[in-house]
């Protein structure tokens, strides 16, 4: 059964995006690359954290990372560090298609995506008035802002079974030049298995990358938990090791491959879905997992 579902509110566009794609008949990766993309190359969601005026590093570049993963094995594609390019997700997929590698970063990654045809742009056109305003307030300060919300990832299931995730972020603002997080690296930021679903996390990626959550949730769902279930379970297991004191913001979402979806997340955490028989995407909520100790 098709279906689609992405992380925050902000993500409706992406998965209707691909609720039409998939009706009809686009495949479940096509329909990820056009309904990321869209998003990342829009400005006005760059105040997400997510390609085209997204937040600059300390340096006052915009840096991209992106990751896409088919469930079929070995089929996984990522850039980290791009700058320049206002459609990261497209250049991970070229990678996943066209290299014999897995992950390219920083100027490799900027190099292949020139030989694949796209044009590097000046760094002003990467930034938005807002965005620029947002890092001469750091300049003065040396304050990061209060989080906002991080990472567009989008699982969609198509009629043939396939299952493909994305992810894209312009990572944390006024990060260190060259800093990675989670969301480009397999089993963290994202993982898809064929045999059981997808999973897709967003949050604080630094934090996120040391517990491998996405991988961990498609293994529960192989093992024949629900989606919510296997979300929930390993938002439980990474709260009991770390703590009250130093519980950090991840939110998660997984789709199987019967179309049904969950989420678990330690922070109020919107997520949208659609799946096949429904008219309209709607939006789900996940509440914070409450950790006692």
């Amino acid at each position: 059964m098709a279906a689609a579902v992405g992380t925050w509110a902000f993500s409706m566009p992406a998965v209707d995006k691909a609720r039409r794609l998939l009706e009809v008949g686009s495949g479940a990766s096509a329909a990820v690359q056009e309904a990321i993309t869209e998003l990342e190359n829009d400005k006005e969601t760059g105040c997400f954290v997510v390609g085209r005026g997204g937040f600059p590093n300390k340096a006052g570049v915009v840096q991209c990372d992106a990751a896409i993963m088919e469930g079929l094995p070995g089929r996984f594609g990522a850039v980290a560090a791009l700058p320049g390019v206002g459609t990261p997700l497209t250049v991970a997929q070229m990678v996943m298609d066209k290299s014999e590698h897995n992950m390219l970063v920083g100027e490799g990654a900027v190099a292949f995506a020139k030989e694949q045809g796209f044009r590097i742009e000046d760094n002003s056109d990467m930034m938005t008035e807002a965005s620029l305003a947002a890092y001469e307030e750091f300049l003065q300060s040396r304050k990061s802002p209060p989080k906002n919300h991080d990472t567009l990832g989008l699982i969609v299931l198509d009629e043939m079974e396939n299952i493909t995730v994305g992810v894209s972020t312009s990572g944390a603002p006024f990060k260190d030049p060259g800093r990675v997080g989670d969301s480009p690296l397999p089993g963290c930021g994202l993982y898809a298995d064929n045999r059981a679903g997808a999973a897709a996390a967003t949050g604080d990626g630094d934090k996120i990358m040391c517990f491998c959550p996405s991988f961990h949730v498609v293994q529960l769902m192989k093992q024949g938990l629900s989606p919510g279930d296997a979300c929930q379970s390993v938002i439980q297991d990474i709260c009991h090791r770390v703590g009250n004191k130093d519980i950090f913001e991840i939110g998660l979402i997984a789709l199987n491959m019967k179309g049904e979806v969950g989420a678990a997340s330690t922070v109020p955490f919107p997520y949208t879905f659609w799946a096949h028989g429904m008219e309209t995407v709607e939006q789900k909520q996940s509440c914070p997992y409450v950790h006692l100790d």
